[in-house]
């Protein structure tokens, strides 16, 4: 992939993150600098909670400066316009096959140079067999010697963006660690097992679509910043590691959010 780099596959998308601590949005950038999930079609069941990113875009939307597109574009790792949503988002709640290797071999040069992919596990197991397709995935894509998933610390940037938190919850709470692959100090690849997307879910009459157990709405709110978190860290990567930035997050952003604490409904006739 001669010529690709970094900066060329975020261009424009991360100009737009770049202004989210400013306290007003940017509107001079044009359409094409919003930020869109790319929802990755892989397998048969690539789209178990239909209402889930659209949700999740719409609060990024709401909570930060960044211009979104809501609706997510469908991708498949065969597609020329791969390289032109830097964040996928590949969920699912059964086995999926490896993917051929020239499908492979793009989603690792997507991956090397510079996107992001978010893995979320349905299954809410953390042994099912969605969750061992993911390994089987990322082994392929990132065979030995080279190193796999594994559990991203909580001290890690990821975990103060925007929010600061110390887990990566969703509809479920299984799993005890998000997981990551990490490549040059970057992690390109973010795997959570709790169901982030049947947290999010919501129906066009303003109605979640599942509980979230153990810990109710308190649990939703949580999923709705890891989502925002993750994508601020795609989009801006380790800039908040800067411990200047430690007091100005301390006063601007709760540390968890309150019991009963959720994402508020959609304005009054604007079904998200």
């Amino acid at each position: 992939m001669t010529g690709v780099t970094r900066r060329g596959l975020l261009a424009g998308t991360a100009a737009a993150a770049g202004l989210a601590a400013l306290p007003r949005r940017a509107g001079a950038i044009g359409p094409a600098s919003k930020f869109r999930f790319g929802q990755l079609q892989l397998g048969e069941s690539w789209d178990p909670r239909p209402t889930g990113l659209r949700r999740m875009a719409w609060e990024i939307e709401k909570r930060t400066s960044i211009e979104v597109e809501l609706d997510p574009v469908v991708v498949t790792l065969k597609s020329d316009k791969l390289h032109e949503t830097p964040f996928l988002y590949l969920a699912g709640d059964r086995e999926i096959e490896v993917p051929p290797v020239a499908e492979v071999e793009a989603l690792r040069r997507f991956l090397t140079f510079g996107g992001f992919l978010l893995i979320d596990s349905a299954d809410g197991t953390t042994d099912g067999a969605f969750d061992q397709s993911v390994r089987k995935l990322i082994e392929a894509v990132f065979p030995p010697p080279d190193t796999g998933l594994e559990p991203v610390s909580t001290d890690h940037v990821i975990f103060k963006s925007f929010y600061l938190l110390d887990n990566a919850v969703g509809r479920v709470a299984v799993a005890s660690a998000l997981e990551g692959v990490t490549r040059d100090d970057r992690v390109v690849c973010a795997y959570v097992a709790n169901d982030l997307g049947g947290a999010w879910a919501r129906d066009n009459f303003g109605n979640w679509e599942f509980t979230c157990e153990p810990d109710g709405e308190k649990q939703r709110e949580n999923a709705f910043r890891i989502g925002v978190n993750l994508v601020m860290y795609a989009l801006c990567l380790d800039y908040k590691t800067d411990q200047v930035h430690v007091p100005f997050i301390m006063r601007r952003r709760r540390w968890k959010p309150e019991d009963g604490a959720t994402a508020p409904a959609p304005a009054k006739g604007k079904t998200k």
